[in-house]
């Protein structure tokens, strides 16, 4: 029988680390109905000379609110994603009782850098619970693949109210999460995720819910997913759960565990320390993933939203009066000699000659130099340069800066580490500061061709079934009969992330940084549908959603990483 699709005289590269093969694949029904020579179908696709792949998977997204007012969830549909993970650093918008939902949106505009404006106008409240939140964005419907962590810190606000904020839990509290957290991967949850980074401060500066659980705590909550048998664990290490804690812990848990971000100089300064104890750990048995990028941690940084620093207590305490009374501030002397003093301190660690002048209104002879030798130049300190030049603008002078994972070498080391996992793009967050969706386009460019620290076919797996895997997700990730039809089309010699460029178009008429120019991306299939068609987005003309609600390995969802991922893969070969 003739398919529906097929795309003809590709090299595929199957996501499952097998050698490339030139093939064509065939889909009907939106699933992958064979793989091999002189398919038919209604409709071809002509890849020769182009790689085909499984769509690319992105595990760390904050996409939880932007699903509902753009389904496409750009810039990650523009570079080969087809399934993205939310909820993730535990900050899920469900489940949540209305007394909660300022407390949540106050939340996620502290911790992600989220407009509470842009929140307030695009989140559709109709839910209280994680089930009630997922069926609600599967009837709105998406264009890609959807899944979701539920949150450590909702969790405790929907059990615990406003003293989830406040304290330590009581053991009937707990026990009351644990249903919470049960209920919710029962719904459909792709695991549990939480954060005890130093961080993350939401609601009135205090720190996020979860950073007032105990270890105990966290592990009695993530255990719930051993006890299920399916789901994945994820966390942002601090106090009192640290990162070097993960390899003792997770057996306790039962489930996979990551934890993020492992960069160069972050969570400490010497990467090679932290890849010993993470080898170690594998040793023992721990079922650990640290998750790693291949892009240089930087971000576009204001004085008027002076994220990077809200670690040191002088800016956390500025943090807590309106941006109009920061000119006060950066004009006293007094209040710059304490933050001279108190910036060391700041986690990445700064180096101020990876602090560029990018914009500014008044100064246009500065734009590119770094802030380390304008302070030499002008005999004061960095500081005083950040509040001079702002003052100079109103606060608007953007500053470009490098924190963490700009090497190669290490940068190279961290990735092929065995056990690490891609992961921190934080597609959906500080949208005003840097888009990092473009992860698997510079992998591919950059890494794959121009570097070949991986083979094309290592690089896939790790963007595909490595990760579909790791949720327990054992029909996407692969090009094999039966999967689902997610698939991507690229010309490995151009491909490219392309440029970044500001634009405003978010609820509330707040600004973000896109990446919507890449190279390379042919066309791009959602459980069969084109969303990408001969280089050109499709995402603004669908008249349907293709996309999936994606959840763990339970009654009725996806099915398990066990029989059914072993059976589809011996069907290919």
């Amino acid at each position: 029988m003739r398919a529906e699709l097929v795309i003809r005289g590709g090299l595929v590269v199957d996501g499952l680390g097998t050698p490339g093969r030139i093939a064509d694949v065939a889909v009907t029904g939106g699933r992958i109905v064979a793989v091999g020579p002189d398919l038919e179908g209604e409709r071809v696709v002509d890849a020769r000379g182009r790689v085909v792949a499984p769509g690319f998977f992105d595990m760390h997204t904050h996409y939880d609110a932007q699903v509902f007012w753009d389904p496409g969830l750009t810039s990650s549909c523009w570079h080969g994603v087809t399934s993205v993970v939310a909820g993730n650093c535990g900050f899920s918008l469900a489940p949540t009782r209305p007394a909660q939902r300022q407390a949540m949106v106050r939340t996620l505009q502290a911790v992600e850098d989220m407009s509470e404006k842009m929140l307030d106008a695009g989140i559709d409240w109709r839910f209280e619970t994680f089930g009630e939140y997922l069926a609600l964005i599967e009837d709105r419907g998406t264009i890609l693949n959807y899944g979701c962590y539920v949150g450590h810190s909702p969790v405790r606000l929907f059990v615990m109210g406003d003293a989830g904020y406040e304290r330590e839990a009581t053991d009937a509290e707990i026990a009351r999460m644990r249903e919470v957290v049960a209920e919710s991967m029962r719904a459909g949850a792709l695991g549990f995720a939480s954060s005890f980074s130093a961080n993350h401060r939401g609601d009135r500066g205090l720190p996020v819910p979860s950073r007032n659980g105990t270890k105990e705590e966290f592990v009695a909550l993530a255990s719930v997913l051993g006890e299920l048998g399916y789901g994945a664990v994820s966390y942002a290490p601090g106090v009192p759960v640290s990162w070097r804690d993960s390899y003792a812990i997770q057996p306790a848990i039962g489930r996979p565990l990551s934890w993020t971000p492992m960069l160069t100089t972050y969570p400490e300064r010497d990467y090679r320390q932290m890849m010993k104890t993470h080898a170690e750990g594998l040793a023992r048995g721990a079922d650990v993933h640290p998750q790693i990028t291949c892009l240089p941690l930087k971000l576009q940084f204001r004085m008027d939203n002076p994220y990077y620093f809200r670690t040191v207590p002088i800016f956390l305490e500025l943090l807590g009066h309106p941006p109009s009374e920061f000119p006060r501030f950066y004009r006293d002397p007094k209040w710059r000699a304490e933050a001279v003093r108190q910036v060391p301190d700041v986690k990445p660690p700064v180096v101020w000659e990876k602090f560029v002048v990018a914009e500014t209104k008044k100064h246009a002879a500065l734009v590119g130099r770094d802030v380390a030798s304008l302070a030499k130049e002008r005999g004061c300190s960095e500081i005083d340069v950040l509040c001079d030049l702002s003052l100079d603008d109103d606060l608007e002078t953007r500053f470009l800066v490098v924190l963490s994972n700009d090497e190669d070498g290490p940068v190279a080391e961290l990735m092929t580490q065995p056990g690490a996992v891609f992961g921190q793009s934080d597609a959906g967050a500080h949208v005003a500061q840097l888009c990092d969706a473009n992860m698997p386009t510079e992998l591919l460019a950059y890494w794959v061709r121009d570097r070949k620290v991986f083979t094309l076919e290592r690089a896939i797996q790790k963007l595909t079934s490595e990760l579909a895997d790791f949720y327990g997700i054992a029909d996407r990730g692969r090009i094999v009969p039966g999967a689902a039809a997610d698939l991507v089309v690229f010309d490995l010699e151009t491909i490219d992330p392309g440029p970044l460029r500001r634009v405003r178009d978010l609820p509330g008429d707040e600004e973000r940084l896109i990446a919507d120019q890449p190279k390379g991306i042919e066309h791009v299939f959602v459980n069969g549908v084109a969303i990408t068609q001969d280089g050109r987005s499709l995402v603004g003309e669908l008249a349907s959603r293709p996309g999936q609600i994606l959840r763990a390995g339970g009654p009725g969802a996806n099915g398990s990483a066990g029989s059914s991922a072993s059976r589809m893969g011996r069907s290919a070969s």
